[in-house]
């Protein structure tokens, strides 16, 4: 077995498979602790953070240190504060412009806003390349850049549940465990639409066997 005498690293980004021998300092990629709040999910340490669940954990980890098994002590999410009302004939606006969820684009079941859609694809800062022009240039411009790697450099798998560090030479249509997903995060519930189980804890839902095989995907598509 691939795996057999090997430990899985507990810390929150990481989740590699590891041996105490080779637990260089340095090669753990992690973060502290997750922090929900109002349906924004946000890395303690670094202060990234997105409202889709699957992108969430797909930030890179921003502390180094070596692979551990003891399982890390969550943040608790801060309280939600209740609503302070605000006179509208004091500030001019009306009980809608004063709601914390209205303003932020949420539901809300007091003034019927409507939830924002957020641009899943926005606009690139990189402006086009002129029409005209030699063809064989714009064409070089819309070509993606090819990512050279050495078939022997460790390189960390990014598929949803795997993490492990793999070499290209000994990567095959089985050597990844993973989710492909979407991960499901509703009503207090964590889990994965894969294979439809879900939890309340986020440790938990960490520790959710993988229920598909595949490639090592150290550079997985957006």
């Amino acid at each position: 077995m691939e795996n057999a005498g090997k430990l899985r690293c507990q810390r929150m980004g990481c989740d590699a498979m590891f041996t105490e021998d080779e637990n260089p300092e340095g090669f753990c990629r992690f973060h502290d602790s997750p922090i929900f709040h109002d349906g924004m999910k946000e890395w303690s340490c670094c202060k990234q953070r997105s409202h889709d669940f699957s992108l969430f954990l797909e930030i890179p980890g921003c502390k180094v240190g070596k692979h551990t098994t003891e399982k890390p002590v969550l943040t608790k999410p801060p309280t939600t504060p209740k609503p302070v009302p605000v006179p509208s004939e004091a500030t001019g606006a009306s009980a809608k412009e004063a709601c914390s969820r209205c303003r932020q684009g949420f539901f809300c079941s007091e003034h019927g806003s409507q939830v924002r859609i957020m641009n899943p694809n926005p606009p690139s800062s990189v402006a086009a390349p002129p029409a005209e022009g030699n063809a064989d240039h714009r064409e070089a411009l819309a070509a993606p850049a090819k990512k050279l790697v050495d078939i022997n450099q460790p390189q960390i798998c990014r598929n949803k549940g795997c993490g492990q560090t793999f070499k290209e030479k000994d990567n095959h249509d089985t050597a990844c465990s993973y989710h492909p997903g979407p991960a499901i995060f509703h009503d207090r519930m964590r889990g994965w639409k894969c294979c439809d189980i879900h939890v309340k804890e986020f440790d938990e839902f960490m520790a959710i066997p993988p229920c598909a095989k595949g490639w090592h995907n150290a550079d997985p598509a957006p």
